[in-house]
């Protein structure tokens, strides 16, 4: 008998449980599959940055996210530095007071590691009405013009099951074997870096600040590492790089050697560090040369793996559950036409290949400084990454004519098409879950047209929002679901029903 879904969302990891998430709130049928026993364990990808935690905002679980890491507002520090007490090479940042956001939104971010947020998405994304089922595996995928057959078997019973999913997003991590099964290439970089993570517990005293998410790049003369602390009290997270070019591997960690280096690290050397956890990845930079196959697309680290030294993967696996998630609802309710689901490509591929040359750049800075970064695109403000992004598709009608910048600056938002709609507290509640035309005052004539097309209408009577969006009396800005502005009309238009039903069907590929 063949199962019958909607989605099927392979691998629940950041990107594959957001997307469920996003889906599932969109009243999509979805089924999720995880070949793993649960959600992660390990306290990596940590952080989430101010646009995810919008997107987590929309979502309703971003005050449970802050709960579980109150650090997030207490500050971070960043230091490269020789060792805990050693000598500082560069104070990237103090306390993080140097952000200054205040212009694109009014939510703060969080530094909830990636062991927490998993479980928040899976109990949402089921009480969503997600289906999730774990140890887990696809063994088989065909797909056709009308849909994709998936064979799917349970690691422990061996019992198969045939699923039939009119679409299915590949959110199985930066080895994806469905990408290697489509025959969707690679370019980039591999074995930049091969690491051990080890979490471990002990007292630090005032190695490390209490109250922060204290970050330390280590450049060691005796290794390089990366070193943190976590939302559990006195455990931490040591993450050296090993070298198989000099015949190391994993093995020869014992634990023995890690409470040496962990000593050699905290420059405390009678500690007794308790081992928690040990595990090995290699650090890569690779983005994947196409992000869609047919009716098959490709999240997270699926479609690129990047360095974490700026932590920004984790938050691109979430921002790209939130775009193709609204753009499969609208197919799959008949909003939209299919080439609607063509835009997933053109919007997040940029966006990918600027987090993945800012990572480099960064790591270049931090822990590998003969890095050779010289066939990359210039480094990002990251500030403009993460807020300032810009959308170029045929879901966005641009404004001519087009400066051709990749970004904007973070604290003078524009309002226009392709950016972000400025996250302002008269707007933030008003946004990220359909279609919404915001109106400065005297735009009251836009309302009977925005009822015509079915979708919410806003009229807002502040300067401030006014001149964040671009807009004068009497004009209006067209918000997607994930709250990217799609169009605006700066001044009134004659006819705002006939213009609103053009925009809609441009955007909508209709």
């Amino acid at each position: 008998m063949t199962e019958r879904v909607q989605v099927l969302v392979v691998g629940a990891g950041l990107g594959g449980l957001s997307t469920s998430l996003f889906l599932a709130q969109a009243g999509v049928d979805v089924l999720t599959v995880e070949r793993h026993a649960g959600t992660s364990v390990h306290s990596r990808a940590a952080g989430q940055n101010w646009r995810t935690m919008e997107l987590f905002h929309w979502a309703g679980i971003d005050r449970e996210v802050l709960e579980v890491s109150p650090r997030a507002s207490q500050g971070l520090r960043i230091t490269v530095a020789t060792s805990l007490a050693g000598r500082v090479l560069h104070q990237l940042m103090q306390d993080g007071s140097e952000f200054d956001v205040s212009a694109a939104t009014t939510l703060p971010a969080g530094m909830a590691g990636q062991d927490v947020v998993e479980p928040i998405l899976l109990a949402h994304a089921e009480k969503a009405g997600a289906r999730v089922r774990f140890r887990t595996e696809l063994t088989e995928l065909t797909q056709d013009d009308d849909g994709v057959t998936a064979t799917l078997r349970h690691r422990d019973t061996g019992e198969e099951t045939v699923v039939r999913a009119d679409y299915v997003v590949a959110a199985d991590g930066g080895r994806s074997g469905i990408r290697q099964r489509l025959g969707i290439g690679t370019t980039g970089m591999d074995a930049l870096s091969h690491c051990l993570g080890v979490v471990f517990d002990a007292d630090l005293g005032d190695r490390v600040q209490s109250g922060v998410t204290d970050l330390f790049y280590l450049q060691h003369p005796d290794f390089t590492a990366g070193f943190v602390n976590t939302d559990v009290p006195n455990r931490y997270v040591f993450a050296p790089d090993y070298h198989p070019d000099r015949g190391e591997s994993p093995a020869d960690f014992t634990p023995e050697r890690l409470v040496a280096m962990i000593r050699a690290a905290t420059d405390l050397p009678d500690l007794e560090p308790r081992i928690v956890w040990t595990g090995s990845w290699e650090v890569a930079a690779r983005l994947a040369d196409r992000f869609r196959s047919g009716r098959v697309f490709l999240v997270g680290d699926a479609a690129k793996v990047t360095p974490p030294t700026g932590g920004m993967g984790g938050n691109t696996a979430v921002g790209d559950g939130a775009d193709i998630a609204w753009k499969l609802a609208a197919v799959l309710r008949g909003e939209a036409g299919e080439a609607l689901l063509d835009t997933y490509e053109a919007e997040r591929k940029p966006i990918a290949r600027m987090v993945i040359d800012t990572s480099l750049h960064n790591m270049k800075q931090r822990m590998h400084p003969d890095l050779d970064v010289s066939g990359l695109t210039e480094a990002v403000d990251q500030l403009a990454i993460l807020l300032g992004f810009r959308y170029r598709s045929t879901a966005v009608l641009s404004e001519e004519p087009d400066d051709g910048e990749r970004v904007e600056d973070v604290q003078a938002p524009t309002g226009r098409p392709g950016f972000r709609a400025p996250g302002l507290a008269s707007t933030v509640d008003l946004l990220g879950r359909s279609w919404v035309l915001l109106c400065a005052a005297d735009g009251t004539r836009w309302a009977p047209a925005a009822a015509g097309a079915g979708i919410d209408c806003h009229v807002i009577d502040d300067d401030t929002f006014a001149a964040r969006y671009g807009l004068s009396a009497g004009g209006a800005s067209l918000v997607r679901p994930d709250g990217m502005v799609a169009w605006r009309a700066k001044e009134p238009v004659d006819d705002p029903a006939a213009e609103l039903r053009r925009v809609l069907d441009a955007v909508l590929s209709r």
